[in-house]
């Protein structure tokens, strides 16, 4: 049965933190369901790149891409630069993504923006940061 793809993308960096994180989060969430392939493609530094990623998915079977940016806020690669490397026009959040012999549905997800989710995860470091400091 195919299955959906999950590109998880991440912006690059020469530490290797940013990678660190991507890589560790795509293995979280392929842990978490069957439901997706999940890749990690990054935006400049660190490989594989999206252009790779994208061109390893046309030889998996999938019935539809997901493009997930593990990005805060929005900015040149979420508006001009990634939708550019799928093939949308910009502000589109789908489009088609071509495949060896067939096209699927290709959906462009949103950053992770101000998500209550997030707040959490602040509340959560800040305790963490001041029970280091009470130690």
């Amino acid at each position: 049965m195919a299955k959906k793809g999950m590109l998880l993308v991440g912006h690059g960096s020469k530490l290797p933190y940013n990678k660190d994180l991507v890589e560790t989060t795509a293995k979280l969430i392929a842990e978490k369901t069957d439901e997706y392939i999940v890749r990690t493609g990054f935006m400049s530094l660190n490989t594989p790149t999206v252009q790779e990623q994208l061109e390893a998915f046309r030889k998996e079977k999938i019935e539809m891409l997901v493009v997930v940016p593990l990005f805060l806020a929005r900015g040149v690669h979420i508006e001009k630069d990634i939708p550019a490397i799928l093939g949308l026009p910009e502000g589109a959040r789908a489009g088609t993504f071509h495949m060896n012999g067939k096209d699927v549905p290709l959906v462009y997800a949103s950053p992770i923006g101000s998500d209550p989710l997030l707040a959490e995860l602040m509340l959560k470091n800040a305790a963490e940061a001041i029970d280091e400091l009470e130690r």
